[in-house]
C-alpha cells in the first residue's frame, strides 16, 4: 500500500473539560494529579488486551520462517538394530543368527515446487502485515477506552460534586423555609415543597455516587490501576479541516482497512499456492548409509547415492481443482470485505464528525443557558424576598441551573470523547502520533530476529511461554517505531 503523502490541513480542537461546569462547585486538581498522558502510558504498557495482541503478532511472525523452510534442505538420520535367526534346510541342517545394524543420513533439497514456496512466503508476509495493522487497531481501541474512561470519570465526579452542592443548598433552604414558616411568612405547603426537593436531591446524590463507583471500576480495568485525582486536561488535538478531508485520511490510514487489504493479498497468494499443486516438482536427494550383518554375518556395506526426482501430478481426483476454486471464492470474500470495511470506516468518520459538531454546539448552548439561569435564579430569589415569587419558583430556578450544569458536564465529556473517536477513525490514535512519553512497541525487531532463523528457539518465545514465572512481557519496546504503511514487511 502506498504511503500517505498528501498534506491534509488540520485544525486544532481545544478540549477543556469541566472548566465551565464547576460553577460554584470547583474542581481543583492537586499538584500530583494524574494526567491523561500518564493514564494512556499506563494502559499502553500494561493493558492485557494489548499485550495479548502483541503476543499474537509474534506468533504470526513465525509464519514467514515456516514458509521459507520450503527453500531449505531437510536432513534425516536413520538407524536400526535387530536380531534375526535363519534356518537353512540343506543336506545338513544349519542355524545362523544375525544381529544386523544400519545407519544412514539422507539430505533432500527442494528445487522446484510449482512456485508454491514463493506463494507461501508472500501469503505469510501479507498475514504478518495484516496482523500488524490489526495490532494498531487494538492499540487505538485500548487508548480510546482510556480516554473515554478518563473523561467519563471527570464528568461523573463533577456531577457528584454538583449534586452534593445542590443538596447542601436545598438543606439550607429547607432550614430557612422552616424558620419563615414558624414566623408565619410562608405556608406549610412551601415547607413541604422544600422537603420534597431535598429528598430528590439526596436520591440524585446517591445515584451519582453509584455511577461514579462504576466509572472508577471501569477506569481501573482499562488503565490498570485505581484512579487518582485526575487533572482536567487542556489539549490541542489536530483534526482535518473538513469531513471530506477526514474521510480521505481514513481511507488511507485506518488500520482496519489496511488489515483487510493485506488479508486480501494473502488470499490471492493462496490461489497461487493451490495452483502450484498442478505443476511438477523437482527434488535433489543424497544419501549415505552403512549396514552390518543384514544378510551375511560380519559383512559391512557402505553405500553413497544421489538422485534427482521429478514428479508430475496427472489426476488428483478433482481435489486440487476444488482447492483452487475454494481459494478463489475466499479471495473474493476478502475483496468484498475490504469494501465493507472501507464503507464502515467512512460511516464512522461521518457519524463521529456530526456527533462532535453537535457536542460542541451543545457546550456553547449550555454555557449560555447557565449564564441566563444564574441571572434568573438571582432575580427569582430577590422577588421571593418581597413576596412576588413563591418558594416553588425558587426551587424550580435552582433545579434548572443544576440541570444546565449537569448537561454541560455531559456535553464537554462528549466533545472530548468524540474528538478522540474521530482521531481513531482516521488512524491517528496511537502512542506514536499522540507522542506519549514511553518506549514504543516495535514488532519489526522480533520479525527480523526469527525470519532468517534456521533452527533453535529464542528468548522471546521462552519468555512469552513462561507467563507464570515472568509476567513482564512488555520489555520488547524500543524508541524506534516501524510503520506498516509502507505496504511491505522488511
Amino acid at each position: 500500500m502506498e504511503r500517505f503523502e498528501r498534506k491534509i490541513m488540520m485544525k486544532p480542537v481545544s478540549i477543556a473539560v469541566a472548566t465551565l461546569l464547576v460553577g460554584g462547585v470547583g474542581l481543583v486538581a492537586p499538584v500530583h494529579a494524574e494526567t491523561l498522558s500518564e493514564a494512556l502510558v499506563s494502559a499502553y504498557q500494561s493493558n492485557p488486551t494489548l499485550q495479548a495482541r502483541r503476543l499474537l503478532g509474534r506468533a504470526t511472525d513465525e509464519l514467514v520462517p515456516q514458509a521459507l523452510s520450503g527453500w531449505r534442505p531437510t536432513v534425516t538420520l536413520e538407524g536400526s538394530a535387530g536380531y534375526e535367526k535363519i534356518n537353512y534346510d540343506l543336506k545338513t541342517y544349519t542355524d545362523k543368527t544375525l544381529s544386523p545394524l544400519s545407519a544412514g543420513v539422507t539430505v533432500q533439497q527442494n528445487i522446484f515446487q510449482g512456485f508454491r514456496t514463493v506463494a507461501a512466503v508472500d501469503q505469510a508476509e501479507a498475514n504478518v502485515a495484516a496482523e500488524r495493522a490489526a495490532l494498531k487497531s487494538v492499540e487505538q481501541t485500548v487508548l480510546l477506552d482510556v480516554v473515554t474512561a478518563y473523561f467519563t470519570l471527570i464528568r461523573d465526579q463533577a456531577v457528584l460534586d454538583l449534586n452534593k452542592n445542590n443538596e447542601e443548598v436545598l438543606q439550607r433552604q429547607l432550614e430557612a423555609a422552616q424558620d419563615r414558616f414558624r414566623v408565619g411568612e410562608i405556608t406549610r405547603t412551601d415547607v413541604a415543597q422544600a422537603e420534597s426537593r431535598l429528598a430528590a436531591a439526596v436520591a440524585s446524590r446517591i445515584a451519582a455516587e453509584g455511577t461514579l463507583a462504576t466509572t472508577r471500576a471501569n477506569y481501573e480495568k482499562v488503565v490498570g490501576h485505581t484512579p487518582k485525582q485526575l487533572e482536567t486536561p487542556r489539549l490541542e488535538v489536530k483534526l482535518p479541516q473538513t469531513m471530506e478531508d477526514a474521510v480521505d485520511v481514513a481511507r488511507r490510514s485506518n488500520p482496519d482497512i489496511t488489515s483487510a487489504e493485506y488479508t486480501w493479498d494473502a488470499a490471492k497468494a493462496s490461489i497461487r499456492d493451490a495452483r502450484g499443486q498442478l505443476l511438477p516438482t523437482v527434488n535433489a536427494k543424497a544419501a549415505v548409509s552403512w549396514d552390518q550383518g543384514s544378510s551375511v554375518e560380519d559383512l559391512d556395506t557402505t553405500s553413497v547415492g544421489a538422485s534427482l526426482v521429478v514428479s508430475m501430478p496427472l489426476y488428483e481426483g478433482g481435489a486440487t481443482y476444488s482447492a483452487i476454486r475454494d481459494a478463489k471464492h475466499r479471495a473474493g470474500q476478502r475483496r468484498v470485505q475490504v469494501d465493507e470495511q472501507r464503507d464502515t470506516v467512512i460511516e464512522k468518520v461521518s457519524s463521529t464528525w456530526q456527533s462532535l459538531e453537535s457536542a460542541k454546539a451543545r457546550v456553547t448552548s449550555y454555557g449560555s443557558q447557565i449564564d441566563a439561569a444564574t441571572i434568573a435564579l438571582d432575580g427569582v430569589k430577590r422577588e421571593a424576598q418581597v413576596g412576588s415569587r413563591t418558594t416553588l419558583d425558587v426551587l424550580d430556578a435552582e433545579q434548572e441551573l443544576l440541570q444546565a450544569r449537569v448537561n454541560l458536564a455531559g456535553a464537554q465529556r462528549d466533545t472530548a470523547v468524540y474528538t478522540y473517536q474521530l482521531l481513531a477513525a482516521i488512524g491517528q490514535m496511537t502512542a506514536d502520533t499522540l507522542a506519549l512519553n514511553t518506549p514504543l512497541h516495535d514488532p519489526q525487531r522480533h520479525y527480523d530476529d526469527v525470519r532468517g532463523q534456521w533452527l533453535g528457539g529464542n528468548a522471546w518465545a521462552d519468555r512469552d511461554a513462561a507467563l507464570g514465572q515472568d509476567k513482564d512481557i512488555t520489555d520488547d519496546v524500543t524508541q524506534e517505531n516501524i510503520s506498516i504503511d509502507s505496504g511491505s514487511v522488511r
